[in-house]
């Protein structure tokens, strides 16, 4: 190799590392974990050393010896490992806890959270507080440093941000879905006044021809290099018990218009001989075949939908789709759900990447319409990629505890709820 290709193959392989690492949040040691820091560094720089062989035998136009590579790799996951221990020993060590109250309107125990996922370290939760009593006297908000406020009505709210905002206080804000459909207001000046525009998600012509070359690109791609993984896979969802290899299934995507997904089956035929509709209790349901325990747990039988984003029913990145029927159950409670509705349904979402299969539907939704607000080429890549490390989480494959509406439905795995599935029809 040339003395540049010497030069540019390491700067090539930080820049890949930094984009992974970032997306993957494998710098926030405050925030995360020791393992999730050193995981996420590790998984940034596996991809990265993939992609950056894949070069190499362009380049060398041969397929070099994958075993120094290995070595790197276990190179760089110890040394990941030590500096995610050494800065999360360092930060904690120089940041005391943040001296932090909570504000609630619609209580969360967001204080059991924080230590939940391990962040007493980082917030000393002082006090909690309903939000009458808190507005009452803020001066109680003197002296803190970080506020955490929780469903709050806008007008409350705003008046404790003002506060902060004039105190120095820092504030993280548990949206209503008014807020989120607010965040993707356009500014415009009218009458010599400043305007926010809200109206109905529509792509511009240019983003619409731009997400359909890219669901186009990576569907034909991504079927390409999967179709022998798909092909072992029908041989051996039917080889296993002799029943049908495909589940089809009617959802809803843009508009509310109805589309058939398709799946691997995953469950036997009779499924609902096990008791009728109910959640399914994970990997120790009855009803998944030996077969599908493997495919569901490396999100196989989801690849299938690859063929309904080449059709044009889904794309590679938006809302999940759901059934008519459990769609029509949620609006009885949750009327804006439909609002999910302005974009095609997808593959991956933003909720499938940083929701969990304990997220409530609420919450779902407010991800959901976070990522209409704000679409574009690069948050879908974002989201792309941020889905590889979600593959690797255990706990996205644990079955729903929650509260939701019974599915009776093929498990879907992206949309993070284990459902019954009944395929005495739709099957083929």
């Amino acid at each position: 190799m040339t003395t540049f290709s010497s030069w540019s193959l390491p700067i090539l392989f930080l820049a890949l590392y930094v984009v992974f690492a970032r997306t993957y949040d494998a710098f926030a040691v405050s925030f995360q974990r020791i393992s999730e820091v050193a995981g996420s560094q590790i998984l940034a720089a596996l991809i990265s050393d993939v992609l950056l062989y894949i070069v190499i035998c362009i380049l060398a136009q041969r397929l070099p010896n994958v075993l120094p590579m290995a070595a790197v790799l276990a190179g760089q996951s110890i040394i990941a490992t030590v500096w995610a221990t050494l800065m999360h020993w360092w930060y904690f060590k120089s940041f005391p806890p943040k001296r932090s109250a909570v504000i609630y309107d619609s209580p969360r125990a967001l204080e059991e959270l924080i230590s939940e996922y391990g962040l007493e370290k980082k917030f000393e939760i002082l006090w909690v507080a309903p939000v009458e009593e808190s507005l009452r006297d803020l001066s109680r908000l003197d002296g803190l440093e970080t506020v955490f406020l929780s469903d709050l009505h806008s007008h409350d709210r705003n008046l404790i941000l003002k506060y902060c905002l004039l105190h120095g206080v820092s504030t993280y804000t548990i949206p209503r879905i008014g807020d989120v459909i607010m965040s993707g207001a356009k500014h415009t000046h009218l009458f010599h006044l400043p305007i926010l525009r809200v109206e109905r998600h529509c792509y511009t012509p240019e983003q619409a021809i731009l997400k359909r070359a890219f669901d186009l690109l990576v569907s034909s791609v991504a079927l390409l290099v999967l179709s022998p993984i798909m092909l072992l896979t029908a041989l051996a969802v039917k080889l296993c018990d002799g029943g049908p290899v495909f589940y089809r299934q009617r959802r809803l995507t843009l508009n509310g218009t109805v589309f058939e997904i398709l799946k691997f089956r995953s469950m036997c035929v009779d499924a609902e001989k096990y008791g009728g509709a109910q959640l399914s209790s994970g990997e120790e349901d009855p009803r998944i075949t030996p077969v599908g325990r493997v495919i569901r747990r490396f999100r196989i039988d989801e690849l299938p939908q690859l063929l309904n984003v080449l059709k044009g029913d889904m794309s590679i990145v938006g809302p999940r789709p759901e059934r008519p029927e459990i769609a029509e159950a949620y609006e009885r409670d949750l009327p804006e759900f439909r609002l999910r509705l302005q974009v095609k349904a997808g593959l991956t979402g933003y909720a499938q990447v940083y929701g969990k299969y304990n997220t409530t539907p609420y919450d779902k939704l407010q991800m959901d319409l976070m990522y209409i607000a704000n679409p574009g080429f690069l948050m879908d890549l974002s989201i792309c990629i941020a889905t590889v490390k979600v593959l690797f989480l255990p706990e996205s494959t644990e079955g729903f505890t929650g509260q939701q509406p019974v599915s009776a439905n093929e498990p879907d795995t992206l949309h993070q709820t284990h459902e019954e599935e009944r395929e005495t029809t739709h099957v083929s």
